[in-house]
């Protein structure tokens, strides 16, 4: 079976800027290699990977595609464009697509001031540019309450595939008001066929990140298997993130147990097969990694 991290990060602050790392996120605040979390992939049986952006700027994708030129497990990576600069965004994609990992893009929309700033008229063009052009957008959240943008996001581009990261960040550990309003949001996202969500970055809504239990984020992987279905949902790793929450072993884990009630084909498709099918990634890449996994 081919099993697909689709979302992992790497990072270097020597070779590009990453405004919100620092002392507090000890110790991932320096560079964070794909090296550095290969045995913890190798450990899990994972193929292949998604690198996904963590900056809104050029030399972070260059780090990442420079990090899956030198490693054949990465078999795609979710790029960063300027998309509230439609002209600028369409130049810099001209570049990109020379290169068959990139699948995508993400932006940090949740460390932005404005947050309506994803409905912008200019951010629309730069949306439109990527349905135009085949390629996804990540949806990443801090709370649960920016998932009210989804539903309108993809009324206004039916043919742009969105998947939101890490279930929009659920209330785990919070209370069963907190859920519901989780619950609504999502719901109302999830009746959008061309929306997927990540199983990834489950932790702790309050408190440390690593107080989360399994059990805890059971009902939310329950709701979201109920309104996306197998085929709509993806297992990430978030790693190196998921160190500060336990590590990569632990989360796997508690993946592989919640999955479990699944049917082999339902379990197949959110470890890898929804990877495949929403980033369309290169069959050529993908063998490459899993002959390097191997």
């Amino acid at each position: 079976m081919i099993v697909i991290d689709a979302h992992q990060h790497v990072w270097d602050p020597a070779r590009a800027t990453y405004g919100w790392l620092g002392p507090a996120l000890a110790p991932i605040n320096g560079a964070m290699r794909f090296a550095d979390v290969r045995p913890a992939l190798s450990a899990a049986g994972v193929t292949a990977t998604v690198l996904v952006q963590a900056a809104d700027n050029y030399a972070d994708t260059d780090h990442m595609l420079a990090t899956a030129a030198a490693h054949p497990e990465v078999a795609a990576v979710v790029a960063w464009l300027p998309l509230d600069d439609p002209a600028r965004a369409r130049a810099r994609l001209a570049a990109l697509r020379n290169d068959p990992h990139v699948v995508g893009t993400r932006s940090l929309i949740h460390e932005r001031s404005d947050s309506n700033w994803i409905l912008r008229p200019e951010v629309g063009a730069g949306l439109a540019l990527l349905a135009e052009e085949g390629l996804t957008f990540d949806y990443v959240t801090a709370s649960p309450e920016a998932l009210v943008h989804v539903p309108e996001l993809a009324a206004r581009h039916p043919r742009l595939r969105l998947v939101i990261d890490h279930l929009g960040k659920p209330p785990i550990g919070s209370g069963r008001e907190e859920r519901l309003r989780w619950r609504e949001l999502i719901a109302a996202a999830a009746g959008h066929p061309q929306v997927y969500a990540k199983v990834s970055g489950l932790y702790s809504a309050r408190g440390a990140l690593d107080s989360w239990t399994t059990e805890q984020v059971r009902p939310f992987v329950e709701d979201a298997l109920e309104l996306f279905g197998p085929d709509r949902l993806m297992y990430g790793g978030d790693w190196p993130i998921s160190l500060l929450a336990g590590g990569y072993a632990r989360t796997w884990e508690a993946c592989l147990e919640l999955l479990a009630p699944l049917g082999p084909d339902d379990r197949a498709a959110v470890l890898g097969g929804t990877a495949t099918d929403f980033y369309r990634i290169d069959a050529t890449l993908l063998d490459a990694a899993h002959a390097a996994a191997a």
